[in-house]
């Protein structure tokens, strides 16, 4: 099993590790690096709670090798901007007032999805943030108020235009 050297940049932050060939990129960013907001789901790409912007698209860490994202600019949920610091990002700030969440630990990632939808297209139809919420998986709640949070995300995005 080989070692590879990588530099990443995290939330901002150039960080250099040594990882095996076979570390997945969630267990570079958890284990190694300390940054816990991206969780650890299935392990298959299937639920989302791993999801993190690999520059700038929003990307599954649990299905991505960290060799492969030598040189990249990662942006994991903790390093979202959006107002004063230790405030919330205006996405988290929607699912919180819509009830988005139960246990909270699939929210990572449905904000993390949210934020590219919503940088993709600023007013998506409900329809379209189904769709776009597609490969992420909640198991504690119904889908309905975390598709109101990001209505309301949309919303609040573009008052502030």
């Amino acid at each position: 099993m080989g070692e590879h050297d990588i530099t990443l940049t995290v939330n901002g932050t150039d960080e250099r590790l040594t990882v095996e060939s076979r570390t997945l990129l969630i267990h570079a960013l958890r284990d190694e690096l300390g940054y816990t907001g991206p969780k650890v789901g299935c392990e298959t790409s299937a639920c989302g709670a791993c999801t993190v912007h690999v520059d700038g698209d929003a990307v599954k860490s649990c299905a991505l090798l960290a060799v492969q994202a030598d040189g990249a600019e990662i942006t994991t949920v903790e390093g979202l901007e959006g107002g004063p610091e230790d405030a919330l990002h205006p996405i988290q700030e929607s699912f919180h007032a819509e009830h988005g969440l139960q246990c909270g630990y699939c929210t990572p990632g449905m904000v993390m999805t949210t934020a590219q939808l919503l940088a993709d297209d600023s007013a998506p139809t409900r329809d379209e943030i189904r769709a776009g919420l597609k490969g992420n998986r909640c198991r504690c709640t119904g889908y309905q108020n975390v598709v109101d949070a990001v209505e309301t995300a949309a919303s609040r995005a573009e008052e502030d235009r």
